[in-house]
């Protein structure tokens, strides 16, 4: 079978659940995924030869963007898919002139995000026994 080049498209929010549930929160019900505003987001999937890879929930208020449930399946991490997928969401709110760029990122993966230029704040905050720290890019 010949490789496709990954192709970005918009999802709906059930798309993007088992892939939040499988990579982020395994352990817990399916529901513990969801968020409440997620009929409000913009959802996006990274596809390879057909197959959902990665997925990006986006959130905006008052001209900032919250990406939320950033995940890729354990077996295409490590591939470049994610950066694949950020980069893209990064263009698409310079386009659409978004002031700021913001997430609650897992503290282990904070250099992962600063290769983004997104940037530590000082609040953190732990959830389920997982540290997280604020990141932020204004452009």
């Amino acid at each position: 079978m010949k490789n496709i080049a990954p192709e970005i498209k918009q999802i709906t929010s059930s798309e993007t659940l088992p892939i939040r549930h499988k990579v982020m929160w395994p352990n817990k019900p399916i529901e513990y995924v969801e968020l409440p505003n997620d009929e409000n987001a913009r959802h996006f999937g990274l596809f390879v030869n057909g197959k959902i890879t990665s997925v990006i929930s986006l959130f905006v208020e008052d001209n900032e963007m919250q990406f939320r449930k950033f995940a890729t399946l354990i077996e295409f991490q490590g591939l470049g898919y994610g950066t694949i997928l950020l980069k893209n969401i990064i263009d698409l709110i310079q386009k659409e002139g978004i002031r700021r760029l913001w997430c609650n990122a897992r503290v282990e993966k904070s250099k992962f995000y600063e290769r983004f230029n997104l940037k530590p704040t000082n609040e953190k905050f732990k959830k389920g026994g997982i540290e997280y720290v604020i990141m932020e890019k204004y452009s």
